[in-house]
């Protein structure tokens, strides 16, 4: 039997009650950590992030870039999830100066989370949020929706580590429209009981997007409205990495080809080498 990919499915239930987008993010995850040599409930966390920001992305900015930043609670150590419109993200890990490996990054009470998206003008719309302490990554999505947002929503996410790495990843996010009446509203409510904890229903072989989707819905009439599929993916380049470099000032880039050293540039979030020679920067002084 083939593993479900990753993708991400849109919804809504026919009395126009809740909007529900669900989301397999096993791959994705997994490459995102594999990269940052994630271990731990840092790993899981950074999951938990990549997966929070796909469903915001989907729910706020489905054709914008969202990025999210969690602040560890001792103030040290950050965590980023970065999801782009065509369904491709990735994630970071900084553990700041002095740390010794990439387990140490605790969410809890003290922890800021703050999600960006970027506006087609280049401009950024963001909100910054204090994670509860004990509502985790989902709970800090919540927080993020209700305050930032002004939208109730019900959001989990959840990534299982194993000793084989990540076992399985995804979540929900179920948003209330302004149709919702009492009594659908109840059998939501009760019907989210059983899935606070994603662990469970992940890690039953077949899950997919599709099979929360229905698990969530299940005996309430819903419209599918679409789907999309999702990757782990960094945008780095040669020419992402000239660019930034061309925005330096003169003297900066002056001092460089004086130096007369290649460059060596690592993406911190896929760990590519770019090699920058003199003569290259030379050329952005001719252009500058």
């Amino acid at each position: 039997m083939l593993r479900p990919s990753d993708s991400v499915v849109r919804a809504i239930t026919i009395d126009g009650a809740f909007r529900v987008i669900t989301a397999l993010t096993t791959d994705t995850v997994r490459g995102a950590i594999a990269v940052q040599s994630a271990t731990g409930a840092t790993a899981q966390r950074l999951g938990e992030l990549i997966t929070g920001a796909i469903l915001v992305r989907e729910a706020m900015a489905p054709n914008l870039r969202v990025q999210a930043i969690v602040k560890g609670a001792t103030g040290h150590g950050t965590l980023v999830a970065d999801s782009h419109p065509d369904g491709t993200s990735r994630g970071l890990v900084n553990l700041g100066k002095g740390a010794a490996d990439k387990s140490a990054v605790e969410i809890g009470e003290g922890s800021l989370l703050q999600v960006m998206r970027t506006l087609p003008n280049g401009m950024l719309h963001q909100g910054v949020v204090e994670v509860p302490a004990a509502g985790g990554i989902s709970g800090g999505l919540m927080t993020y929706m209700q305050e930032s947002e002004q939208v109730v929503s019900m959001i989990a996410v959840a990534t299982l580590i194993g000793e084989n790495g990540v076992g399985a990843s995804g979540g929900y996010l179920v948003q209330l429209l302004p149709e919702v009446e009492r009594g659908p509203l109840m059998v939501m409510t009760e019907r989210l009981k059983d899935f606070e904890r994603l662990d469970d229903v992940l890690a039953h072989e077949g899950a997919s997007a599709d099979v929360l989707l229905e698990e969530l819905l299940y005996g309430m009439p819903f419209s599918r409205l679409d789907d999309s599929p999702l990757s782990f993916s960094c945008r780095c380049s040669e020419l992402r990495v000239m660019t930034t470099l061309a925005s330096l000032p003169r003297t900066d880039i002056e001092e460089m080809v004086e130096d007369g050293k290649v460059l060596d540039i690592r993406c911190d979030y896929c760990g590519k080498d770019y090699q920058v020679s003199p003569s290259q920067l030379r050329s952005l002084l001719t252009t500058s």
